[in-house]
């Protein structure tokens, strides 16, 4: 199969698995690393597909890319603004660059830094849960996703967990990334 083939396979997965999982009710689990990849992924693809107008679809907390106790967010590395944000939309147009964890991290250089990667990749911070009101080790995927006069905006959705390391989940995405890597 080439490369374009699986890519565009890929992201068809991603963008109807994203369309068709909504927000969890009270009780489910958390979201996992595998999900927030592909929402990811699918919002890269549905921005690409529906360009700057697709970003209202981003802020919506009501829409197909909140889910569980996730959401997915954009950012302009570039231009150090948010572009996107369902649970904060005060944030959407400000500066970024400045923004700190508990612990002094600098979250979107690093997430700015990740998102160049071949595949995305992973940055952990601490960070507070929506709804649980207590600041956790938070683990975001990030990629970029290039829109028609606005290249270089950046996705992220990120997942609350303590023990995955993120070394393991790059080993995820590339898993992810190679269809070809799945036993059948």
């Amino acid at each position: 199969m080439n490369t374009i083939r699986k890519v565009s396979m890929l992201v068809l997965m991603a963008l109807s698995a994203g369309l068709m999982t909504t927000t969890a009710s009270a009780g489910e689990e958390g979201a996992t690393p595998d999900e927030a990849v592909t929402k990811v992924w699918g919002a890269a693809k549905f921005l690409q597909t529906k360009g700057v107008s697709g970003i209202t679809a981003l802020n919506n907390p009501d829409g197909p890319w909140v889910w569980k106790d996730s959401y997915v967010f954009a950012f302009d590395c570039r231009l150090n603004r948010m572009v996107a944000h369902p649970m904060r939309p005060d944030l959407v147009g400000r500066p970024i660059m400045q923004i700190t964890d508990n612990n002094g991290r600098f979250v979107f250089k690093e997430l700015c830094q990740a998102a160049t990667g071949k595949h995305g990749g992973w940055v952990e911070y601490v960070w507070t849960k929506p709804g649980a009101g207590k600041v956790t080790r938070k683990v975001t995927y990030t990629a970029t996703a290039d829109l028609a006069f606005s290249t270089g905006i950046q996705i992220a959705a990120g997942v609350y967990d303590d023990e995955l390391s993120v070394a393991e989940l790059d080993k995820l995405v590339a898993k992810m990334a190679d269809p070809g890597s799945y036993a059948p």
